[in-house]
């Protein structure tokens, strides 16, 4: 009986372990087959899902239709956890949309069922969103906060709302043959092509409003209401878009805002839609998420039958912040009408010596709108002989140092030669303050043994040359080789092969002379710190071997009694040299350096006008793309400049 009795305890026990070992094995395959359900749904892809009917792919493309209204946007799927009961169970899920600066969470289930040892899901329309049936679609609307604008010099008010027509033809309201000539007329109106926007019009949809221009609805506008109404299907809707105080104000720095293109919604990660007012360039663009704020967000389920749409979640704008910035209204003004009637590339930059407060930073019409005055990258001529005066003086040499200034120089067979405006009086041993006032290129080649390219690349980082921008936006600081011999050194004495600067690089060169240290110009608060663009992204006068230059190491701190000398000479080139033309301006003195640099394979060669300045408390650089000497194509718009700047 003992025996009996043991091993009828010891069957009881292998029976129960047994049952226990299958409720746990069933617990298992049931998490399992919850876990690949969530991260399908996850995924918006349950191809690896097994689902009851066994049509998973069905399943998948039920998925993508009920989500096409918030492509780009994905929910995150987790198991919490799952009730099994014999060859049944329950999964409970959480999903989590990302919605705006927000999430939208919620709950939900999945039916499990075991057959023949394998664990399959029963599909159902609303397995990952609440309240929907076949056919719905889930649907992302946003809504804006106001846009930040984009302040001055002072906290001024440069970028705004500000009043706007959109010019478009309603289809709606015009017939099918009237619509081609109504088309036409309307493109002439708004000044855009006739061809093109009947072409617009007629692929549309029947109701459409297609859009012809937006113009800004103040006395400039001469597309006039009445103009408009008088031809059948068009119209002009009132709006409001951030603009600047004129079309051209600072356009390439500032940037433009408008619909987001279907590239940058892609590139959003779901922060745009379409329809959505975003940065489209400049400023606008790059400061889109601090300007335009957090859009507010609305889930919507869309049914098929035309109900009304069912709110699911919504989120509320934040407003964008302003954008702080240093350019001065009145001077940026100038600076665009002292460049208006300017055929060439062309620009001026102004800064604050005492700060580095970029002041201007201006574009002539001949730009075609890219930012010259920033991003272009030209050989600088005789502007760079500040930098090449600098590593004179620092090798023991004075503004009254005698150096030998004769009408040729030959480097390794090329000849060298001065201006051919150049004053014979001046030829001969001269002091290098004479050398230059009157810009003799043989004086400066004529000491290339005594300067290094070491040591040229360290002075004109002294100046700001190759230094990182810290100007908040993107920017071309310049570059120089950092070692060099025979012709490349002797023309990078006198800014020619393959020195390369900006006009806000030369512009820094002179606010640093002028301020006696060196200055970090700056535009954007706070300022983030930008690589300055490839020499791929070169302008198109960059010039040959641009490509294997490369930026001078960080050189010594300009010192004042460096920079008393070189504010010496600049002086002198206005009282006695290139620039006299400046010496009567009102103010304070002004110091000065022009240049000239040859590029490009014409013959003659094409010529880069330069002129830098600075007075008072303002340092400018004059650039002109296509010009003649530095004094006679430059020299004109940077009297202009200073005269009307001290007004």
């Amino acid at each position: 009986m003992g025996k009996l009795k043991t091993l009828a305890i010891s069957m009881s026990i292998l029976v129960a372990c047994t049952a226990l070992t299958g409720c746990d094995d069933a617990a298992a395959g049931a998490k399992a087959t919850a876990a690949t359900l969530a991260e399908g749904l996850s995924r918006l892809d349950v191809a690896a899902v097994t689902f009851a009917d066994g049509d998973a792919g069905a399943k998948t493309a039920a998925l993508a239709d009920a989500t096409k209204g918030v492509a780009g946007l994905k929910p995150r799927v987790n198991v919490e956890s799952v009730d099994v009961k014999d060859n049944a169970a329950t999964a409970h899920l959480s999903v989590v949309w990302p919605a705006g600066a927000e999430t939208w969470t919620y709950p939900t289930t999945a039916e499990l069922a075991r057959k023949d040892g394998t664990w399959a899901v029963a599909w159902r329309p609303d397995l990952l969103v609440p309240h929907s049936a076949a056919g719905d679609v889930l649907t992302v609307a946003h809504t804006s906060g106001a846009r930040g604008n984009i302040l001055g010099d002072g906290g001024e008010v440069l970028v705004t709302e500000r009043p706007v027509v959109r010019l478009g033809l309603d289809k709606s309201h015009v017939d099918a043959a009237t619509a081609p000539a109504s088309a036409k007329a309307l493109a002439v109106l708004a000044g855009v092509d006739p061809e093109g926007f009947a072409q617009q019009v007629a692929a549309a949809g029947e109701s459409a409003f297609v859009e012809a221009l937006v113009a800004r609805d103040d006395a400039s506008r001469t597309a006039t209401d009445a103009a408009v109404a008088a031809i059948p299907g068009a119209a002009a809707l009132k709006g409001t878009l951030p603009l600047a105080p004129n079309r051209t104000f600072a356009r390439a720095l500032l940037g433009t805002v408008g619909e987001a293109t279907a590239e940058l919604i892609a590139a959003s990660g779901g922060t745009l839609a379409a329809g959505d007012e975003t940065g489209l360039s400049g400023l606008q663009q790059q400061y889109d998420g601090q300007l335009r704020g957090t859009p507010g967000v609305r889930l919507l389920l869309l049914s098929p039958g035309g109900a009304a749409p069912k709110e699911l979640f919504s989120t509320k704008p934040v407003d964008g912040t302003p954008l702080s910035t240093t350019i001065n209204a009145k001077l940026q003004a100038l600076a665009e009408d002292v460049l208006k009637d300017q055929t060439s590339a062309t620009a001026i930059v102004a800064l604050r010596p005492s700060t580095g407060a970029v002041v201007a930073a201006a574009n002539g019409p001949g730009s075609n709108g890219y930012n010259t005055a920033l991003l272009g990258q030209y050989a600088p001529g005789s502007t760079f002989k500040v930098a090449t005066s600098l590593a004179m003086l620092r090798k023991g040499q004075t503004p009254d140092s005698m150096v030998s200034c004769t009408p040729e120089l030959s480097v390794d067979g090329l000849a060298f030669k001065n201006a051919g405006t150049y004053p014979a009086e001046h030829l001969g041993s001269i002091t290098l303050r004479d050398a230059f006032a009157h810009s003799c290129n043989t004086a400066f080649i004529s000491n290339r043994d005594k300067v290094a390219q070491e040591d040229l690349a360290s002075a004109a980082a002294s100046l700001g040359i190759g230094t990182a921008p810290t100007i908040g936006v993107p920017a071309f600081m310049g570059s120089l080789p950092a070692t060099a011999g025979g012709t490349a050194h002797a023309a990078a004495m006198i800014g020619q092969g393959e020195v390369l600067v900006s006009p806000l690089a030369i512009a820094t060169v002179a606010a640093s002379v002028a301020r006696g240290a060196l200055v970090s110009p700056t535009l954007v608060s706070p300022t983030p710190v930008f690589p300055a663009p490839t020499q791929e992204a070169a302008s198109p006068s960059a010039g040959p071997g641009a490509a294997g230059t490369k930026t001078p190491a960080a050189g010594p701190a300009l010192s004042g009694a460096e920079a008393a000398q070189l504010q010496d000479m600049m002086r002198a080139v206005v009282t006695s040299g290139h620039a006299g033309f400046l010496s009567a301006i009102p103010g304070a003195p002004v110091l000065a350096k022009t240049g000239t640099a040859e590029y490009g394979n014409d013959k003659p060669l094409k010529t880069h006008a330069w002129v830098i300045a600075a007075q008072g408390d303002l340092a400018v650089a004059v650039f002109v793309e296509d010009g003649d000497y530095g004094s006679v194509s430059g020299g004109p718009l940077m009297k202009a400049f200073l005269t009307r700047a001290e007004s």
